[in-house]
């Protein structure tokens, strides 16, 4: 179970666009190995312009288990925009994630056109 400590830590690290700890995208197939999962982080990040992400509280926490939400705005290098809301279910093994997954409806990913 993470302390109160780490898991503020954890979130910091996603508000500042470090998202290594990605596991499972809504019911896709799993990325296992920490090189795949910066990897993905890292290709996703090349295709935006900027990122801004913010945690919703309370998060919720029971036992190894944390509940987290989350709103991420994109910002892509062709000018569109994507604001996507989800939630990660992770379960933690001491103070580290040990399996993460996302939850979020795929009609948000459709990135709308900047009126610019």
């Amino acid at each position: 179970m993470p302390t109160p400590e780490t898991l503020e830590r954890f979130i910091a690290r996603v508000e500042q666009n470090v998202y290594d700890e990605a596991m499972q995208e809504n019911q896709s197939p799993a990325r296992c190995g920490r090189d795949a999962l910066i990897a993905n982080e890292r290709k996703v990040l090349t295709l935006a312009r900027s990122v801004v992400s913010k945690c919703v509280r309370p998060t919720f926490v029971n036992g190894d288990y944390v509940v987290i939400r989350w709103i991420f705005e994109f910002v892509w290098l062709d000018g569109s925009a994507t604001r996507m809301e989800e939630l990660a279910y992770q379960r933690w093994e001491g103070e580290r994630v040990a399996e993460e997954q996302f939850f979020y409806d795929p009609a948000q990913l459709t990135p709308e056109k900047s009126e610019t």
